[in-house]
């Protein structure tokens, strides 16, 4: 008998396997990863333990294994000691062995107990799911072909590739390795794409590690992140507590004086700020400057383009080398660069007190303003007007 309980068109059977699958990555985006490994929410504990069960259930991952690794991930980003970064690692061997590099990886016992705290610890997690987890796939197994056959072994098989493929593989992949930025972040991060809907939003990886505790992985209004309106969704339904969202930068109309509120609102949103250094100071001189360029200083220019606002640690040393060549024979470019450098070391550098950096902050507005070049004078003087003010998510 090839039909189990339950007999579909050909299509529920692919709808099926959709849909169990896309409940397995909203239980790792919203459970594993926003809600244990950067505690960015607090959710509902009946809601919790479903996430809990149905990933015991569907991929036998352990709690504390996936959040240590997680986190030190994050810790360790692109250096040796990160567990699945593809610069080290190498792009093909993090995309379709990225879950091999799991199971190495959680059976370091430092690794476990230096980044695995306040992951769930009761008697459950002891004596079933950490204890026997391939006992939940097993049942998977048996329940699939139990209610749908003999199609239930390939609903089987989509569930036990997906996550290993997609969040293991793509994710840490090519979510390090191809896409776009939309935040200069110290490491190779990307944004593989701006529909968030296959993995949960995790398509969004960039933005998630600019703002690694926040709930939310959309950025920019085009951007839409399916795990966040979940979130939106069980935090009306009293199942799930925001803590905390990426901030955003509020500009005061008529707020021309750098204070403290000045300085901490431009440091909680250094990478916002940077990037809108970016697009309204860097790219529009260089727009002008490649205008007036003859044609093979045109090309110059064209190829230091990314390097103008690429995060300096991700930049090589012969892609750095013909930046500096170049940036010498142009002093409008060379000018915004700099101060873009200096601008960023006003977080990077340390100072003996908040009025130290203040004052550093003064200064740097003072002198930007008195550049003479006009898009880097109106961006100092709207740094002036910079606010902590509630996000509204």
């Amino acid at each position: 008998m090839l039909d189990g309980l339950l007999s579909l068109p050909w299509w529920g059977y692919v709808l099926t396997a959709l849909l169990l699958t896309h409940i397995t990555i909203a239980s790792v985006t919203i459970f594993l990863h926003r809600a244990q490994a950067h505690r960015a929410l607090d959710l509902h504990p009946v809601v919790s333990h479903f996430f809990r069960f149905w990933l015991w259930l569907t991929t036998g991952m352990v709690t504390k294994e996936w959040v240590s690794i997680h986190r030190k991930h994050h810790a360790k980003c692109e250096t040796e000691l990160d567990p699945h970064s593809p610069y080290f690692k190498g792009i093909n061997t993090v995309l379709w062995q990225g879950a091999e590099l799991y199971k190495d990886e959680a059976k370091n016992s430092d690794t476990m107990r230096d980044y695995g705290h306040g992951t769930p610890d009761d008697w459950l997690e002891q004596n079933i799911y950490s204890k026997h987890s391939i006992l939940g796939v097993s049942l998977m197994a048996i329940i699939d072909l139990l209610l749908f056959g003999v199609y239930g072994i390939t609903i089987f098989a989509v569930q036990m590739l997906w996550i290993p493929f997609f969040a293991a593989g793509v994710i840490n992949g090519i979510g390090h390795y191809w896409g776009y930025r939309s935040f200069e972040s110290p490491d190779g991060s990307t944004n593989i794409s701006n529909i968030g809907i296959i993995i949960g939003g995790e398509e969004m990886h960039n933005n998630h590690h600019a703002f690694p505790s926040s709930a939310k992985f959309s950025s920019k209004w085009w951007e839409f992140d399916i795990g966040w309106l979940y979130i939106k969704t069980m935090s009306a339904l009293g199942l799930a507590r925001i803590k905390k969202v990426a901030p955003k930068p509020v500009v005061v109309a008529g707020k021309d004086i750098i204070d403290m509120d000045t300085l901490r609102a431009i440091i909680s949103s250094r990478l916002h700020v940077m990037s809108q250094y970016a697009r309204n100071v860097t790219l529009p001189v260089f727009r002008m400057e490649l205008s007036r360029a003859d044609a093979t200083y045109r090309l110059a220019l064209k190829r230091i383009r990314k390097t103008l606002v690429r995060e300096e640690s991700r930049v090589d040393d012969q892609s750095m080398n013909r930046l500096k060549s170049t940036l010498e024979d142009n002093e409008a470019l060379h000018t915004v660069y700099e101060y873009r450098r200096k601008l960023q070391q006003l977080w990077s550098r340390t100072y003996s007190s908040h009025e130290k950096l203040l004052e550093a902050l003064q200064e740097w507005c003072k002198q930007a303003e008195a550049t003479g070049v006009q898009v880097l004078e109106e961006f100092a003087q709207r740094l002036r007007g910079y606010s902590l003010q509630p996000v509204a998510a």
